[in-house]
């Protein structure tokens, strides 16, 4: 099988600004890709593809030897890559008479992740493996950079990632080849009812608690949006306020996802079965606001049961159930 194994990057601060150089590099390169193909099919009415642009790619390189040419060739070759899939999701949606979302330029924070597609072509994982105590990552033109490594990794890795989330690193191994540890069968099935006072609702009568992350963290987030408030835009204050505010959801975004996990492993240990609601969790969570001519009732209590699911973590809940079931989803 394959899986996924993501770990917190330990960067020196020189190694930190090369990081946050190389993602920066990639965004304006997906960035001017997208123009390129924006441009040729207004003006010319032609169509540019991965391939045009992949050959163009050492011409960019040779010109910016200190810009695009310090970063490795594979993870630039993956970022266009990645526009040539928003390009293919969007078409797909065409044809399918969906709403198209045509691909958008990616600003400021709005592009986090640089992929390596193949260990060693530009990255190394477990780069010194002599050292006594620690794990390395080595990337083209960062360096060796050191790898909470708080678990194995099993498989062959085959992909290497890095993620920004708010002022953390890290980085995430696609393992191919990872053996299976299938669990005991228990030969009993279940219905669970997702809810807000209680997580789950089993139907053999046991409930999970829901223990509302956000809620805990609801007045220190009030404080450090207040003093978000209070800055003037573009200034250095705020950008600092905005770490903070960024680094507190993530925190209960990990706390989230982690409770998923565990009451996922909770049923999925004592069930063969599992089925529960195919909840639409997005109109669910619809603002009750209305239109000026025609204003919605119950909007303030309406807004504070939206903020009670999404901080549940329904969607979480359910991903997690899916990985790790034995038999097959039933909606």
């Amino acid at each position: 099988m394959r899986q996924s194994f993501k770990f917190l990057l330990r960067p020196t601060s020189k190694q930190a600004a090369s990081l946050a150089a190389c993602l920066e590099d990639h965004r304006q390169l997906y960035n001017a890709a997208l123009e390129h193909r924006r441009t040729a099919y207004r003006r010319a009415g032609v169509t540019v593809r991965y391939g045009d642009q992949s050959g163009e790619l050492k011409h960019i390189r040779a010109d910016d030897p200190a810009g695009q040419g310090r970063w490795s060739f594979s993870s630039q070759q993956a970022t266009l890559r990645r526009l040539d899939k928003a390009f293919a999701a969007f078409f797909k949606r065409v044809r399918e008479g969906h709403v198209p979302g045509f691909p958008r330029f990616k600003g400021r924070g709005w592009f986090d992740t640089v992929e390596w597609p193949k260990d060693g072509d530009g990255c190394r994982w477990d780069s010194q493996p002599e050292h006594p105590t620690a794990t390395f990552v080595r990337l083209q033109g960062i360096g060796h950079v050191r790898v909470h490594q708080h678990r194995s990794v099993r498989g062959r890795v085959k992909t290497i990632s890095v993620k920004r989330e708010a002022s953390r690193w890290y980085v995430v191994l696609s393992c191919d080849d990872v053996p299976a540890q299938p669990l005991a069968s228990t030969g009993a099935a279940v219905g669970v009812d997702m809810g807000v006072v209680s997580l789950v609702t089993t139907s053999d009568g046991e409930r999970l608690a829901n223990p509302r992350h956000l809620q805990a963290s609801a007045h220190r987030l009030a404080v450090l949006q207040r003093d978000l408030a209070r800055t003037k835009r573009g200034s250095r204050r705020r950008r600092k306020a905005v770490a903070r505010v960024a680094a507190l959801h993530a925190k209960v975004r990990r706390q989230r996802l982690d409770g998923a996990h565990k009451a996922a492993l909770t049923l999925v240990r004592s069930y063969d079965v599992i089925m529960h609601e195919d909840l639409r969790i997005a109109i669910m969570t619809r603002s009750a606001s209305g239109t000026i001519d025609n204003p919605g009732r119950k909007v303030a209590q309406k807004s504070g049961l939206n903020r009670s699911i999404l901080d549940a973590g329904w969607g979480c809940s359910c991903v997690c159930s899916r990985t790790r079931l034995k038999a097959p989803v039933e909606s």
